[in-house]
């Protein structure tokens, strides 16, 4: 007990009786209307003393109408100031508040280290990941570019990588490849040098009938891509990262591991040399195997010798690299020299002449000029946009968070989805596709010794050298190189399976949560199957408070603490009282539940009434007597045994809200019991909670008293006031028992 309540526990009656003088009155006055009973006050008798106490007064809140709360809004928000204005430009490009700031000799040798690695490492992945979003290689390199340099502009996080990431290509991919289908987009490959110095070429998308391919794609891609972006702006500009929380990482989990698998389906045909249609919808995993099957025969064995020698080399260094990773300061580039030894190989070997080996073709230098996306396709693409975009703000922020609270600064999560939204808006008039932070680069970028943004700005350098330069040199490379690359990198995603055993011993739910949302997203697609996990993950929020834990309590030796006496030994409780704790909300959903874990761990009022009038009935039938051949029955008045509980004291700790079928059960619990003649204490409630019952009416006035803000002092008040001789209410008054 706190030293306040020792105090008052120490003042005489007639002080605590001055200290309640009015709520004394008014119960005074409705105690007279309800019983005949006369009341004496406490002052007069010394066997049942009150309870100290806790009493606290509310906070008047202004009473402020709906419009002067707006227009007070408008008001703050619309005031101009050069402060205010500095600061929306310093929040909005974080760059000018570091950059300034930047320590030269500290940073700039880990920044510079981690920018050409990472560069290094993104040239192939941008070429072989250009083939998993339907576009041509020079598209990856151009999203790769203007990601890293927008991102430096606007990103808050030092260590987050963004470009390409091989799940938002998919989901491109299969709308890219729709989009195709619809418009019957199946000439042959215009290079895009040609289409700028051949403007008749672009003519023949307004034929209806026939479209150049690579031109149509990327024109679908940037608008998705734009699409997309907007999304992300706005969630930011409304404040909905929300939205964010709905995808757990159990759920963003699953849905990585399951569109890994169609990832890897969808670059087999190309490991193989395979020229198959892409297969998009629902079961297109299960329809692309059965095409590679139905045409293995056809298999191009210099494209397989390849594939298994580019195998062979990449996954022993990926593994070598992650297991001497704190012992190398950069990883070994195996991908880049992969990628120079195939593409040497491809080119003197002349294995496209000789043995019709798929390569690359011409990757043109320079940049493209800019174009806006093709507004008349928004209306096509814009649902297919909403995935996208929250798949790609959800990962960057949970990405950007994990590494700042690693290395001990904040982020923005609002800004983080203005500058993933702006990494796409922006692209988009440049023949790019959708981006976000990948964790493979990230945790390449941060292992190599990255300090601050300026690492991007070393990255898209290196883009630059390649788009400017070097691009032509990859003209014989060969697709399955870029197939195997795609495949080795989704590893990371796929040894997820490892972590089962221990994610089922931590949380069984969140293990089939993670199964439901990966075969959902590789059996039927990527889109449904994100939407299946998030509405299964909901569910399972549900289920878990439609029956969840209840137990009764008991008081640990020598303090004020309660806990679970199915859980802990050596508990101890007062005889007449339970306390009862139910670990969840109370509402619509498991109020039948809440009053049967009750009724069950206590007394069921419903049975004990029940069996009392049996008892009366019985008892009447005994009492009665024959005189003179006629039988008549006398009246009795009856009286009941007292039941050995007197008090349910109800731990509402855990109960985080209240609806009207709450209130409504803990009304009915309450008049149940009090007709058996018990009485029924709630403690611990939330503020929340407070205000529903409060406006849910379950106590008059006088009775709020019946609310304690802890479970020892309603268990000490219960004690106080044994049922035995009278009852103790509690604003002091004494209500002696019928004579």
């Amino acid at each position: 007990m706190s030293s306040e309540s020792k105090e008052q526990h120490d003042l005489s009656p007639e002080a605590s009786a001055e200290g309640h003088g009015s709520s004394l009155t008014g119960t005074h006055l409705e105690l007279e209307k309800e019983s005949s009973t006369d009341l004496k006050t406490f002052e007069t008798s010394d066997q049942c003393r009150p309870y100290p106490r806790i009493h606290m007064e509310r906070q008047e809140k202004p009473n402020t109408t709906f419009k002067q709360f707006v227009v007070k809004k408008l008001q703050k928000k619309c005031q101009c100031s050069a402060t205010k204005a500095k600061n929306a430009v310093f929040g909005f490009l974080p760059v000018l508040q570091w950059l300034p700031k930047y320590d030269l000799k500290k940073n700039i040798l880990g920044d510079v280290m981690s920018g050409l690695i990472v560069g290094i490492l993104l040239v192939p992945q941008s070429i072989a990941y250009s083939l998993l979003a339907g576009q041509e290689p020079i598209y990856g390199l151009y999203t790769s570019f203007f990601a890293s340099i927008i991102y430096f502009l606007v990103g808050t996080s030092r260590h987050i990588s963004v470009g390409i990431f091989g799940v938002l290509c998919l989901m491109i991919g299969e709308v890219v490849d729709r989009e195709l289908h619809r418009a019957n987009c199946d000439a042959d490959y215009v290079s895009p040098s040609e289409m700028i110095s051949n403007g008749s070429t672009l003519l023949n998308l307004t034929s209806g009938r026939i479209c150049d391919k690579s031109y149509y794609a990327i024109k679908v891609g940037s608008t998705v891509t734009f699409m997309a972006g907007v999304y992300q702006v706005a969630m930011g500009f409304f404040q909905v990262g929300f939205v964010s929380v709905y995808l757990s990482d159990a759920l963003l989990s699953g849905f990585v591991t399951g569109a890994s698998f169609t990832i890897l389906t969808s670059q087999a045909k190309y490991l193989l040399g395979l020229n198959l249609p892409r297969s998009s919808g629902v079961g297109s995993l299960i329809t692309t195997w059965i095409h590679i099957f139905r045409n293995i025969h056809k298999t191009n064995f210099c494209d397989l010798i390849t594939s298994l020698l580019c195998l062979l080399v990449l996954l022993p260094t990926k593994e070598l690299n992650e297991h001497f990773k704190s012992k190398l300061k950069a990883p070994i580039p195996t991908e880049l020299i992969v990628v120079v030894a195939a593409t040497l190989a491809s080119h003197f070997g002349k294995l496209n002449e000789n043995y019709n080996s798929s390569i690359a073709g011409h990757i043109p230098t320079g940049f493209m000029p800019p174009k806006a996306p093709d507004w008349n396709l928004i209306p096509s693409v814009a649902v297919d946009a909403i995935a996208i975009s929250i798949i790609g703000f959800a990962i960057t922020v949970s990405l950007s968070e994990m590494f700042a609270k690693k290395h001990g600064y904040t982020v923005r999560a609002n800004q983080e989805m203005y500058a993933i939204g702006f990494c796409n808006i922006i692209p988009a008039f440049f023949h790019c596709f959708t981006t976000s932070a990948a964790l493979a680069k990230t945790l390449v970028k941060e292992s190599t010794g990255c300090q601050t943004q300026l690492s991007g700005v070393v990255t898209a350098l290196v883009l630059l050298l390649v788009l400017l330069v070097i691009a032509p040199l990859f003209f014989s490379l060969q697709k399955s190189v870029l197939g195997v690359i795609t495949i080795v990198n989704l590893r990371g995603a796929l040894l997820k399976f490892r972590d089962l055993p221990k994610m089922w011993r931590v949380s069984r739910m969140d293990t089939v949560i993670w199964f439901v949302t990966m075969l959902s997203s590789a059996l039927i697609s990527t889109e449904i199957g994100l939407l299946i996990g998030v509405c299964f993950s909901m569910f399972c929020v549900i289920l878990r408070t439609q029956k969840p834990k209840s137990s009764l309590l008991g008081s640990v030796e020598e303090s004020e603490l309660f806990e679970s006496m199915s859980a802990y030994r050596n508990l101890q409780t007062k005889p007449g009282i339970k306390v009862f704790r139910f670990v969840a909300p109370l509402y619509y959903v498991n109020k039948e539940c809440f009053k049967s874990a009750l009724y069950k761990k206590t007394v069921n009022p419903i049975l004990v009434k029940a069996a009392q009038k049996k008892a009366a009935k019985r008892k009447i039938k005994e009492q009665m007597v024959t005189l003179g051949g006629v039988q008549d029955e006398v009246s009795v008045q009856l009286s009941h045994d007292p039941l050995e509980l007197h008090t349910v004291v109800i731990d509402c700790s855990a109960v985080q809200f209240l609806d009207t079928a709450g209130i409504h059960t803990l009304k009915e619990v309450r008049r149940d019991y009090e007709a058996i003649g018990i009485q029924v204490l709630l403690a611990q409630c939330n503020p929340s909670v407070r205000d529903s019952l409060a406006q849910g009416e379950y106590c008059k006035k006088e009775e709020e008293n019946l609310l304690f803000y802890s479970v020892y002092e309603a268990v000490a008040f219960a004690g106080a006031s044994p049922n035995q001789k009278g009852v103790c209410v509690p604003n002091g008054l004494y209500l002696p028992s019928d004579r």
